[in-house]
């Protein structure tokens, strides 16, 4: 057991006009089972790198520890072998008999390691690299979102691995993921950096309470500030009017009023401005206390949709369908028999490799949406409403590159609109200037999302649009789908999201 300790760290990147990190101060343990919670572009994946030695940076990490960082980068040459091959590459003194052990724990057996890793399901190579990765002894190991892409099965072994084990600073958006494996979190707010006890439910329910706290406090400190301005002005009006009686009067209506009452008047006047000057400072004092309360409060944004309205009830018909790759040696599915309703959100749901994603793209290509023809072979009937109108967002954000102008300009969209919907998924204005290539894949994955909340459309497919997206932003998302209910089709291996957004669920 060891501690990890930052001390007045402030980062930035070459040419950028924000520090990531400024004079950030905290200490965490390596014997933790530490979760990473803020939200994209916050700087999460930058700290593991400050930790591996990547960046120069001012202030101190100081600590004993060793690191050792997950995903595992791998050679396309590497690719084409078995991870077997080059165990020790990934992880040096790495021996197969302590990852065919760690195997045995994630439920796999030590076959894959001497097939061609590019061969593996993306469940597989995850479960490798997580075997390399825990095979060591000592080492602190920084994880970085392992569950994006994996199937449920596949999800649901990672968790029961990693919450058998310790010593890890896992950075990851699922929620039950993240309740099921941690036990302390480390937490990015918008202002500060925080460190507490506890899994995700248990920060979410204390931040929550916190926030009340804070905007209650606000409020309180808003109407103190409110009632002495009111009073002070008052005050005020009163000691310029009685100043401005000082000399002057008028001996009929003021026949009371002698030559000493001049003096009388200057002092009740100056007691009146002691008083506004006492009601400003008290003032200052609650606008100070105001200050800071609400510096960490996240404010999602309620976004908007703008679903078409179909005039036939069944938009999408499937029936006995069967869909193979015409190299492949058996299909990835046979007899799907289904439709799409209006009004319906439909999860796919099956493992990695079952034809979900394929069968998005089939119903794109029914639609004329598609640029080329899918390699496959199908039988049965796969009908699509006419004149359909599909918002479709793909799994994949390697394509984006270029500013968000240009995208903007290639996809049609009205460009203001499009930057206001990004702000309201919290990507800052100054990344608008960026290049794409520069963003983090939570940030593009962002990006096509509100391509697809700009395009009215009859029908969203929406292909694992969670991967990478911060846990504010999820919620969003659900609110909105909740509350427009428009028609989908999805792919979403995040259970709470699939479990609160999909009214049915078809099994590949």
């Amino acid at each position: 057991m060891s501690q990890i300790n930052v001390t007045n760290l402030t980062f930035c990147y070459e040419g950028s006009f924000d520090n990531i990190f400024e004079n950030a101060t905290f200490s965490i343990d390596t014997d933790w089972k530490l979760g990473f919670i803020g939200r994209n572009g916050r700087g999460k994946t930058t700290f593991l790198n400050l930790l591996l030695g990547k960046y120069s940076y001012e202030g101190t990490i100081s600590t004993c520890a060793v690191f050792d960082y997950f995903p595992y980068q791998v050679t396309e040459t590497q690719r084409q072998s078995p991870a077997a091959d080059f165990l020790e590459s990934l992880k040096p003194g790495c021996e197969a008999w302590q990852v065919i052990c760690e195997l045995d724990q994630l439920q796999e057996t030590a076959d894959i390691l001497y097939r061609p890793f590019a061969a593996l399901s993306p469940g597989e190579q995850t479960k490798i690299m997580l075997a390399v990765l825990f095979s060591g002894e000592n080492d602190f190991l920084l994880i970085d979102e392992p569950t994006n892409h994996l199937d449920q099965a596949s999800r649901e072994t990672v968790k029961q691995y990693l919450a058998s084990k310790k010593g890890f600073l896992l950075v990851s958006h699922d929620r039950d993921l993240l309740d099921a494996c941690i036990d302390h979190v480390l937490v990015l707010n918008r202002q500060s950096i925080e460190v507490q006890n506890g899994n995700f439910s248990t920060w979410w329910e204390n931040k929550k309470r916190r926030d009340q706290f804070e905007q209650a406090e606000n409020e309180k400190h808003l109407k103190e500030i409110g009632r002495l301005k009111q009073a002070a002005a008052q005050v005020n009006q009163w000691a310029v009017k009685n100043e401005n009686s000082k000399i002057g009067f008028d001996p009929i209506a003021e026949h009371d009023r002698g030559v000493g009452t001049r003096p009388y008047i200057g002092a009740k006047t100056k007691k009146m401005q002691s008083r506004v000057k006492q009601m400003q400072n008290r003032i200052s004092r609650e606008i100070e206390e105001k200050e800071g309360l609400l510096s960490d409060l996240e404010r999602p944004v309620d976004l908007k949709l703008m679903p078409l309205e179909h005039y036939k009830q069944t938009l999408v018909n499937i029936r006995d369908y069967t869909l193979q790759y015409r190299d492949a040696e058996r299909p990835l599915f046979t007899d799907l028999t289904f439709s799409v309703e209006k009004g319906e959100r439909i999860a796919l749901h099956g493992k990695n490799g079952c034809g979900k994603s394929t069968l998005l793209k089939m119903l794109l290509q029914k639609a004329g949406l598609s640029e080329a023809s899918l390699p496959v072979t199908e039988s049965g009937t796969f009908e699509t409403a006419s004149n359909l109108v599909l918002s479709y967002v793909n799994q994949d954000t390697s394509h984006l590159v270029g500013g968000l102008s240009g995208f903007c300009r290639t996809h049609g969209l009205d460009e203001s609109l499009f930057f206001a919907i990004l702000r309201q998924l919290d990507l800052e204005r100054v990344q608008f200037s960026k290049n794409m290539k520069e963003y983090s894949e939570g940030q593009k994955k962002k990006v096509l999302l509100a391509a697809s909340l700009l395009t009215p459309a009859h029908l969203y497919l929406w292909d694992e649009p969670l991967n990478y997206i911060d846990v504010f932003s999820r919620l969003q998302l659900e609110k909105l789908l909740l509350e427009y209910r428009p028609t989908m089709l999805f792919v979403e291996h995040d259970t709470r999201f699939r479990e609160q957004i999909a009214t049915r669920v078809i099994e590949l």
